[in-house]
């Protein structure tokens, strides 16, 4: 299992002074630092409209930026919103391999189908995302490596070109696609591309039930979208390491842990229940093959899902979630104990955090994606914890690796 670093480019409030210059300072530092202490890929997000929540509306500009700024640490772009009214297939191609050039081949692409308020934002129809996703994953490549360049479907017309520049890589960049249902990881497994998936706050056995509609897709994989098959999956979660339990709770890592999944429904316009559900599901196995089945959303919850109301029954972490949505404080100290109970969530001393770490490797996951900077923590502290990350989990996994290749 190897590391990565996905970034959101995020700051909650309150904001210090011009923070949305100090935030892009601050995450060109942060990725300075990853690649000194031994992270594979810095993934970038794209998020348009989404203030306090991310600031990386222009991914390719930030992810340049890194790639002048550090020396062996791979930029990937996870993921470009691929509807094609907000990102053209052609542009995405010719970003790409310029990304890959002036970063001497460091670059790599992932495609994510979006939702919510970016469709709203662009105009997109729902009805043809998914399958626009799916060519522009079967487009790019083709752009990528022949002379000449022509397609013909419902979705995307093009007269034949000549597509420059090529990337740096040969024959191509390695392709992901990020998902988030079971139809999705199929989907990229069936395209042979990677897969880019999330925990959060959802238990690791629920992503594990995922991770298997992945291979499931891979085994059926006839043709790739690709060149070649790029079998990896990466998963990413809340990710924070100091040298103390003590120092993990005072930076108010699980704090920001639980403001991100507050958060993100109302900033991109999705029910609660969305995220709510894959946390209660992943707690009862029943339940979480339900939701694996696709089976309605609404069976896997009492009542209305997106109730603010108290339950007896409720999941702790769901309560302090309401807590939060009904406007009532929460300290770092209870955020911390309820977080650190869940499986999914790293945040503690480096012990910790690799007894935690072992178990996304135990699920099969190949890329554990580090998500550092988010909520509230310091700039100071995401710093720290990256180089603690350098220090004992990249190199105790390393190891294990090296062990059980001798």
């Amino acid at each position: 299992m190897k590391f990565d670093v996905f970034c959101e480019i995020q700051i909650a409030k309150p904001w210090p002074p011009e923070h949305e210059r100090q935030i892009l300072v601050d995450t060109v530092e942060q990725a300075r630092a990853a690649d000194r202490a031994g992270f594979e890929v810095w993934w970038q997000v794209e998020h348009h409209g989404a203030p306090e929540f991310s600031y990386s509306a222009a991914p390719e500009v930030v992810l340049t930026a890194i790639a002048m700024a550090t020396k062996r640490i791979h930029v990937g772009h996870a993921g470009v919103l691929a509807p094609f009214r907000i990102n053209g297939p052609l542009r995405v191609a010719e970003r790409a391999a310029t990304l890959d050039i002036l970063s001497g081949g460091r670059f790599e692409l992932g495609l994510a189908k979006s939702g919510g308020k970016e469709w709203e934002t662009f105009g997109v129809n729902p009805e043809f995302a998914r399958d626009e996703l799916r060519e522009a994953l079967q487009m790019i490549p083709k752009m990528w490596t022949e002379p000449t360049f022509s397609w013909d479907s419902k979705l995307f017309q093009m007269p034949e070109r000549e597509i420059v520049p090529k990337p740096w890589q040969k024959p191509h960049p390695r392709l992901w696609q990020t998902a988030s249902s079971p139809d999705s990881f199929r989907m990229a497994g069936q395209l042979g591309v990677g897969v880019l998936g999330t925990t959060l706050l959802s238990p690791v056995e629920f992503m594990k039930s995922m991770l298997d509609e992945y291979e499931a897709g891979i085994a059926s994989c006839k043709t790739p979208a690709g060149k070649f098959v790029n079998h990896q999956k990466g998963v990413f979660t809340f990710v924070h390491v100091a040298e103390t339990r003590r120092q993990a709770i005072e930076c108010g890592a699980a704090w920001s842990a639980l403001w991100y999944v507050h958060a993100a429904p109302i900033i991109f316009k999705v029910p609660r229940a969305v995220w709510w559900d894959q946390i209660r599901a992943g707690l009862n196995p029943q339940l979480a093959r339900n939701l694996v089945n696709n089976q309605q959303t609404a069976a896997l919850t009492a009542g209305d899902p997106t109730s603010l109301e108290d339950t007896p029954d409720e999941l702790p972490v769901i309560a302090l979630l309401k807590r939060m949505a009904r406007g009532e404080t929460v300290s770092f100290e209870e955020a911390h104990e309820v977080t650190e109970t869940l499986d999914s969530v790293i945040i503690g001393d480096p012990d910790h955090c690799i007894k935690k770490m072992d178990v996304y490797r135990k699920i099969g996951t190949d890329r554990m994606m580090c998500l550092l900077q988010f909520g509230s923590i310091p700039h100071e502290a995401v710093m720290r914890s990256t180089r603690l990350a350098g220090e004992h989990l990249i190199p105790h996994f390393a190891e294990r690796e090296k062990a059980k290749a001798s």
